[in-house]
Order: structure tokens, then sequence, then C-alpha cells
């Protein structure tokens, strides 16, 4: 018996990669995050699966069903949104697995910022602009180290995925503004990859009234930097007078 721990990708269910979709198909129990999870990629299930969504549920219940899996001798899918290893809340359930001495593995996923510069047909580090990309969030209910806050990151001015911070628009223009710019560009991707997505282009200075205009409040991206505006430098790899042992 396994726990399988799945990025289901950010909402396309063709995203899942291929060895998550094999470990839903033979896992006789799955747990998905409903609220975020697209309930498509609940097809890949066999009809005996028995299915459960953890949106209400707490860690313990969680364990517990993981538990009744294991004397039943059956595979668990526990399905995450993205990939597991981003805000995904999953070490403190490998943990417990640990602990009781349940086999696991960890099946990663497209994360939805990958999605959304996808969806922006964007590079998100482009030559003589960014080679950097900073994954981050503003504190909410869950703490942010005192060295990794958002004044701190800007001060790199790197390219800025920012997740789970879309309600605190107007927090994160305030912060940002004085490292990037009035007129750094914006783009904010609400549901990358799922049939409603959504994208907003703009500037720090415009982009909180752009949201309230189109009303979003969450499940959503903001990606922040120079490399939105398109103006770099074409890179090495592919120039001419520019040897390699190799080319991707």
């Amino acid at each position: 018996m396994k726990v399988y721990f799945i990025g289901a990708g950010p909402g396309d269910p063709e995203l899942i990669t291929v060895k998550g979709k094999k470990a839903i198909e033979m896992s006789g129990y799955c747990i998905y995050a409903g609220s975020l999870v697209n309930p498509d990629i609940l097809k890949y299930c066999s009809k005996d699966t028995r299915v459960y969504d953890s949106a209400s549920m707490s860690l313990g219940e969680i364990i517990n069903i993981i538990e009744e899996a294991r004397d039943d001798n059956k595979d668990v899918a526990r399905v995450h949104t993205g990939d597991p290893s981003i805000y995904g809340a999953i070490q403190e359930q490998m943990s417990e697995l640990d602990k009781r001495g349940i086999d696991y593995e960890v099946i990663p996923g497209v994360s939805s910022f990958l999605a959304a510069a996808s969806a922006l047909k964007q590079e998100l580090t482009l030559p003589g602009v960014s080679q950097t990309v900073i994954i981050t969030r503003i504190e909410g209910r869950t703490p942010v180290p005192e060295t990794e806050g958002l004044e701190t990151l800007a001060k790199s001015k790197a390219t800025l995925c920012i997740f789970l911070s879309v309600s605190e628009i107007k927090k994160v223009v305030d912060i940002l503004e004085p490292a990037y710019g009035t007129n750094c560009p914006v783009a904010i991707v609400y549901k990358a990859s799922w049939k409603d997505e959504k994208v907003i282009i703009s500037n720090l200075s415009d982009v909180a009234d752009e949201i309230t205009r189109n009303d979003i409040k969450k499940t959503a991206i903001i990606i922040v930097g120079d490399v939105l505006s398109k103006n770099f430098e074409y890179s090495k790899l592919y120039d001419k007078h520019f040897k390699l042992s190799y080319r991707r």
C-alpha cells in the first residue's frame, strides 16, 4: 500500500502528468482538494474508487482515511492542485505518515504560475532583464518570515510570481511601487488553464482598479516584472557566433 501525493496541475485536466494520471487510475482511494482541483480530474478514478473531498476535512480526518486504506491494503491518490511542493501543505501529512510507517511518493505537477506564463506567452527569465524568478505570497493567516517580506524581495527587482494575494492587491502595489516604479508591468491571470481563464495586463499604478473592475477576488496569480515589457536582448543560445556543447 502506498500514498501518492499528486500534483493535478493548474486546472486543465490534460495538464496532469502521465504518472499522476496512472496513480489515480490504480488507487482504491482518492482524496482530492475539492475547493481547488478541477473535478474533471476525478474521471481518471476507477468506478470502485472511494472518493473524498478534503476541502472541509481536518488533518486528522485525512489521516484516518489513509489508515483505513492501509487496513484495506489499497493505494491512496492524494490529489493536490498545481504542484504539491508549492503551498501544498503536504509536509505535515508526510510527517504523520512517517509516524505511522506508511509509504508514500510525491508526483510533481504543473504549477499555476507556469500555466500563467503559458497563458501570457511569456518567458519569465530574459537576458539583460531578469534571471531570477521569486515565488512568494504576502502575509495572511499564514505568517511570512520577516526576512522574506515583500519589501525585502522587491529590492532584487526580479520577476515576482505572487500567490494567494490578489485580494490584497492594494497592499501589494503599495509595497512594490517604490522598488519597481508605477509603470512596471503587471499581469493577473485568473484560473490559469481553466475554461473561464481571464488575463489582465496592466501596470502597478492601474492594476488594483483593473482587478476591482473585473471582480477578481481569489484564484489568481500576480506576475510583476520588466520581463512583461518584452524589451530584452536576444540570448546567446542560438547566436551563430556562440558555440555550445549542446542546444535546447
